[in-house]
């Protein structure tokens, strides 16, 4: 049997084998147990349109027979293969294959096989015949075993999903406590759990996941419990889900720099010119005349006068992500080599398609150029063989408007067998599409990077394989090539590197399960959860050479809003009763009437949770999630949950901690701003520049002459004594807190200044004690004229400027 990462080929491979078995077989199936419902999957002659299947509760019985096929079947009944009437066992559990003429004639039995998953009755292969005899046992026993083979083949893709699972959960809470460690804004973290978490628990399928957030200040306020007027501030996730791609870059980055003593300054611009754009990002860069620029351009063309301006002035610029015009002055480029990844791309479809048939791509070819050279390598690597590729569907980086092209293109043409997702929301547009019509794992679909949605489809067979790109490594050799350049130069850095002045990074092509040609989910996500945390670390030994600054230029990330909106808590409402008890509590809100009291995000909601996030022993608030599917939340589940909760409420009380850190030190530098400017009104106030008379000026001094203080003193004295063309000062020194021998010989020096802009300094107002501890301790204020009292001072001041002005007479 050839092995493909394709479950749903597995399963019709066997049932294809299982109707060989049996003479002129017409039609073969199986059905198979997820959660509390049988579905129809893997038919093979039924001639329905693809994705026509249907559910059914797993304890339906068939109407003429009464025999139980669900959890209730006897143990005995669940092993063995019996006949039963096609007819009835159809109208039961398919009844699509009943309509359109494609009844089963009169007396057709059907042989059914129970398929077991670990010893439990996980479904039934059911294979149609003319008659309700029973074939010869070596058949049946032929039957059974492929029975068993279906259940090997569930199980094996059971085993790498579980694996999956576990290493997503890993990731996730990796991802969760760097960005409790590293964010004050709780979108970035909302966003984070949403993604993350529809990623490792598939079986919910969560349509809403919400952070509802208590008043910092209602924080275990008893008293408002009681009367209940608590209110909360609720953070909804948006539907679309952030990238990870630029962010991967900028982490590889700084992994190099840090031990290169390379200082990393991260911008996003848009592509084109003036304000907030890439070239004037550019311009920045080489005005400030950085060691190097990192730049995934937007427009190629657009930056490539800029890439010349930096080669004049000899700053080196390596080009990431989307490749320079050809005879770019950018001396390098790292990236993805998109045109042999397309190629890949098409060469993977081969083995999901070996009968061959119609892809449809979808991708963003008249936006950017990578998105082009992946689709034409696909396109290339299609011809001469038995895929036919149809036109590109043209679609943004939406995944919303990218499902809804990918569903209209699908409900078009049936025929499509396959399609091809050029960027990384393209594959789960086609994942979702293919879902909601029913078509999950019969449309062969292979996508490109790998966002928290991508996994999700993965793990559920939505979507086959996906190119994920080394962005990491991008960053990474960027910033190590920069460092070569800055120290070694330009040309002896290039003449180590290819002619071609191309480095590609490779890609790596991710499936659930083991092929000789890919790597299982679990292992990439082990993995990648590896090097993060080795990048974290900071890897090698500090910095031996001065430090550089780089600019790393990136795109702007697509607009989303994380919706916010002010509630009142019921005193029954669920989030009142799990926040009340500290417990988390799920519930039916369709069953819950009143006392669900959810905004209107989860109208239809069949199942709700909250879990109270619990923090230093308070409740902050709660964890809300909803799914539209009945029973969707158990134990498992729920412990999961409060995993994520007890991380989200450190996250929630490191952000408000730090806002309020942040606040104070605010207000402690306003306070600082303030006091300074009050220090300086004082000093100022404290000394004075007094003119008495024409040629007198006063300078009271009040409290301690130190050293700031005596050069304030003198500057200010001297520029009065210019200003007012003074020739004798007063010093008054009555005010003083204390006279000593560093403020005797501050007073000296201001006399000293005065003289040598043709001024005295008289010193008046000397307090008697003053003058015993500057006798006491030989203390001289040299040729100074001293007074007791101002009103002396002044008259010995009136007569020099009189004797002055006789003289001048």
């Amino acid at each position: 049997m050839r092995h493909v990462p394709d479950l749903l080929a597995v399963l019709q491979q066997i049932v294809r084998r299982a109707m060989a078995i049996l003479p002129r077989a017409p039609r073969g199936s199986l059905l198979l147990r997820e959660g509390d419902r049988f579905v129809a999957r893997a038919l093979v002659g039924f001639g329905a349109p693809p994705g026509v299947s249907s559910r059914v509760p797993v304890d339906a019985d068939l109407a003429d027979e009464g025999a139980a096929l669900g959890a209730a079947a006897p143990p005995d009944a669940a092993r063995g293969s019996r006949i039963v009437d096609a007819r009835a066992w159809y109208r039961t559990y398919m009844p699509f294959a009943l309509e359109a003429g494609g009844g089963a004639p009169e007396g057709a039995g059907l042989l059914v096989a129970p398929v077991q998953l670990w010893g439990e009755p996980a479904g039934y292969l059911a294979i149609e015949q003319d008659t309700m005899e029973s074939p010869d046992e070596a058949h049946r026993a032929t039957i059974e075993v492929l029975a068993g083979a279906a259940g090997d083949a569930l199980e094996r893709h059971r085993l790498y999903d579980d694996k999956a699972s576990a290493a997503q959960e890993i990731r996730l809470f990796e991802r969760l406590l760097h960005a409790v460690g590293t964010t004050l804004a709780l979108h970035d973290l909302i966003e984070t759990i949403a993604h993350g978490i529809q990623s490792v628990q598939l079986d919910p399928s969560w349509n809403t996941v919400e952070i509802w957030l208590l008043d910092e200040d209602r924080v275990g306020d008893g008293p408002a419990l009681a009367r209940g007027d608590l209110c909360a501030c609720v953070h909804r996730a948006p539907a679309s889900e952030p990238t990870t791609y630029f962010q991967n870059i900028r982490a590889g980055a700084d992994s190099a720099a840090r031990p290169l003593g390379i200082s990393i300054d991260w911008r996003t611009g848009h592509g084109g010119d003036g304000e907030g754009s890439q070239r004037a990002l550019l311009d920045e860069a080489i005005r400030r005349r950085m060691s190097g620029i990192i730049i995934a351009p937007g427009n190629p063309e657009s930056a490539e006068e800029a890439f010349r301006q930096a080669a004049e002035v000899d700053i080196p610029v390596v080009v990431i992500d989307t490749p320079p015009i050809r005879g770019s002055r950018a001396p390098l480029y790292i990236g993805t080599d998109n045109l042999a990844s397309g190629r890949q791309a098409a060469e993977v479809m081969k083995r999901l398609l070996p009968g061959g048939g119609i892809v449809a791509p979808l991708g963003a070819v008249g936006l950017a150029l990578n998105i082009r050279e992946r689709i034409d390598g696909f396109r290339a690597a299609a011809l001469g063989s038995n895929l036919t590729v149809l036109p590109t569907i043209p679609c943004d980086w939406d995944q919303e408007a990218g499902t809804r092209l990918a569903r209209a293109a699908l409900e078009g043409r049936s025929d499509v067998a396959g399609a091809f997702g050029a960027a990384a929301d393209n594959g789960p547009s086609w994942g979702r599409a293919a879902r909601a019509l029913g078509r999950a794992g019969d449309l062969k679909i292979v996508g490109f990077d790998l966002i928290a949605r991508t996994v999700a489809l993965l793990r559920q067979g939505a979507i086959h394989a996906t190119l994920v790109q080394r962005e990491d490594d991008m960053g990474f050799r960027a910033v190590e090539t920069i460092y070569r350049m800055s120290t070694r130069g330009v040309g002896p850095t290039l003449a180590e590197l290819p002619p071609s002045r191309v480095l590609h990074t490779r890609v790596d092509c991710v499936t659930l399960e083991h092929t000789p040609w890919s790597t299982t989910l679990s292992d990439y996500l082990t993995l990648d959860a590896a090097r993060r945390a080795a990048a974290g670390s900071g890897g090698r030994t500090a910095p031996v050479v001065p430090a550089m600054e780089v600019m790393l230029i990136g795109h702007p990330p697509p607009s989303r809003s994380v919706v916010e909106d002010q509630v009142s808590i019921p005193m029954r409402s669920l989030v009142r009763r799990a926040i009340e008890s500290g417990r988390p509590l799920v519930i039916d809100p369709a069953e819950g009437g009143a006392d669900a009291a959810l905004p209107a995000a989860h109208a239809g909601a069949r199942t709700a949770i909250a879990v109270p996030l619990q923090g230093r022993g308070d409740i902050l608030g709660a964890l809300v999630l909803s799914s539209d599917r009945r029973e969707a939340c158990g134990p498992g589940d729920v412990a999961f949950l409060v995993r994520v909760a007890s991380t989200v409420a450190v996250g929630v009380e490191n952000a408000r901690l730090l806002r309020r850190i942040s606040a104070r030190s605010e207000e402690l530098e306003h306070a600082n701003l303030q006091q300074a400017a009050m220090l300086q009104t004082i000093r100022e106030l404290s000394s004075p520049v007094v003119p008495i008379a024409d040629g007198i000026l006063v300078m009271p001094v009040v409290g301690v002459m130190d050293a700031q203080r005596s050069g304030d003193f003198i500057a200010s004295m001297l520029r009065e004594i210019d200003a007012k063309r003074a020739h004798v000062v007063l010093i008054d020194v009555t005010g003083m807190a204390f006279v000593d021998a560093a403020a005797a010989s501050r007073l000296v020096e201001a006399a000293q200044a005065a003289a040598l802009l043709g001024a005295e300094a008289v010193l008046v107002g000397m307090r008697p004690e003053a003058a015993q501890m500057m006798v006491r301790q030989g203390l001289d204020v040299g040729s100074m004229v001293t007074h007791a009292n101002l009103a002396s001072g002044f008259r010995y001041a009136l007569s020099r400027v009189r004797r002055r002005a006789a003289k001048r007479g």
